[in-house]
């Protein structure tokens, strides 16, 4: 699977994804509950850069010392909105206000995405950012 980025705005942003086949209506519904999932863990403040206090620790986190008061006295970090996702021939793209979510988010995205095309649906290419699709036509 490809990756690409193009112009992007965080409160503005689309992504989309080039499946490698014409997608049957249960590979649709499978796109849409990973998009769906992701933008759960971003509008609840998951992907918050600033408290990453279990990735820091290193490899051994047995007995970590998780510490409450510096997770709670962190900004928020949560996704906006996300709009639906449309569907037009081999592509699929779905728009989100990113809100103050980090670039973690994107990170975690384009991870899940290239797992989902090798366990699920074949994706042939996933587009970060632009209003068009690639070749400069539209999604209707």
């Amino acid at each position: 699977m490809q990756v690409a980025f193009r112009e992007c705005d965080w409160f503005d942003l689309w992504v989309w994804v080039e499946f490698a086949d014409a997608p049957s209506e249960r590979e649709k519904q499978l796109l849409d509950e990973v998009l769906a999932s992701w933008f759960l863990i971003g509008k609840l403040g998951g992907f918050n850069a600033t408290n990453l206090q279990v990735q820091e620790s290193g490899a051994d986190i047995s007995y970590l010392d998780y510490d409450n008061d510096l997770a709670e006295a962190e900004l928020m970090s949560v996704m906006h909105n996300m709009g639906e996702v449309e569907y037009e021939g081999l592509w699929a793209r779905c728009w989100f206000d990113l809100g103050t979510s980090d670039a973690i988010a994107l990170d975690g995205l384009l991870n899940v995405l290239r797992q989902f095309a090798v366990d699920y649906v074949p994706l042939k290419r996933v587009v970060v950012g632009g209003t068009e699709l690639p070749d400069g036509s539209a999604v209707a």
